[in-house]
């Protein structure tokens, strides 16, 4: 796998983990939404927050020295704090469904949740709610979710370091792998600072533009030579996630599946874990294959698909034109600007 066109062909999703459902709303009012990543049967969870900037619900929960030991979903939403209220929905529809932690007298559903920055897109006062969260949990099923800028990754943008005009739309994919009956998958809304690459061969997708918006700049590149970043303000950045298998592994286990898939990150954009960045990934183990590949493998599996994710993310992302602003380019309109094959 090394072109875009690879990354385009990829049939892994994170559906196909075993115990895992995939639900997703986009708002028509303007460019946000949530994406509910459902295992109602309960699964061991763990966090990593590497960002500086994070907007995040139930993440204590995780540690893996605390108590409880399973969750029934993680909600992925945009709409910043606000948009945090999508978990709640999200609870209520498990509840009515019969999951959560067994307390004697009814269920609790466990849903943590992280939300990136989208509110520069349209009428800020248009957000995830709890029925948005709800309206998701609605959805959810196994086929191959849909990808690029709907759900979490609606209102996603990239390549913000030297102002917002310059930047480009960003979207939410999903990718996986499985070796010997095991599957290991990713979900990844990818709203970053900086810009994203192929993983594989460091082509850049998109990211800053150069002044006048037709080529990309290379932040990296301006950067190191001289340019200075406009003024950014914190936590207006992000780039969200989750990482699921059906192996069988413990809290401790999941809490380094977090860890580690945030290289996969670190492959596919640039600058990443920034001041202004809330980068968060969440991994969740169903143990449903009835087996494990051990931790080498299964963190291998699962940086891989993330960095196949984020970059799939940015491929199939569309360009938004909101009233009153400038339109924000995709990965393709550059490519059909420059003449080259989408």
């Amino acid at each position: 796998m090394n072109s875009s066109h690879d990354l385009l062909a990829h049939q892994g999703h994170i559906a196909r983990v075993h115990g895992i459902r995939i639900g997703q709303f986009t708002d028509p009012r303007r460019p946000t939404g949530c994406t509910a990543v459902l295992c109602a049967e309960g699964a061991v969870a763990g966090v990593d927050v590497r960002g500086a900037a994070p907007g995040t619900r139930e993440t204590d929960l995780l540690h893996p020295s605390n108590l409880v030991q399973q969750v029934h979903a993680v909600m992925l939403a945009g709409g910043s704090a606000w948009g945090l209220d999508a978990a709640t929905g999200a609870v209520r529809w498990l509840e009515q469904q019969g999951a959560g932690l067994d307390i004697g007298v009814g269920r609790i559903p466990l849903v943590p949740a992280a939300v990136l920055f989208d509110v520069m897109l349209g009428d800020m006062r248009i957000r995830p709610d709890a029925d948005a969260g709800y309206s998701a949990c609605e959805s959810a099923g196994t086929a191959r979710p849909a990808e690029g800028s709907v759900g979490a990754g609606a209102g996603a943008v990239v390549g913000k370091v030297f102002g917002h005009e310059r930047a480009m739309k960003g979207g939410i994919g999903t990718a996986s792998f499985t070796v010997n009956g095991v599957t290991v998958g990713a979900i990844i809304a990818c709203n970053a600072l900086g810009d994203v690459f192929n993983p594989f061969t460091g082509e850049l997708l998109a990211g800053a533009r150069s002044a006048d918006g037709r080529q990309l700049l290379g932040t990296r590149n301006a950067l190191l030579a001289g340019e200075e970043p406009r003024p950014v303000l914190a936590g207006s950045n992000t780039t969200i996630g989750v990482v699921a298998t059906d192996a069988q592994i413990t809290k401790a286990q999941a809490h380094r599946l977090a860890v580690v898939a945030h290289d996969g990150l670190a492959r596919a954009i640039n600058p990443v874990h920034t001041m202004s960045d809330g980068d968060s990934l969440f991994a969740l183990g169903t143990g449903l294959s009835g087996q494990s590949l051990g931790m080498m493998t299964l963190c291998t599996m699962a940086a891989e698909a993330v960095a196949v994710a984020t970059a799939r993310a940015i491929l199939l992302a569309q360009s938004v034109s909101v009233e009153g602003q400038a339109i924000l380019p995709s990965h393709g309109d550059l490519q059909r600007q420059a003449g080259a094959p989408v």
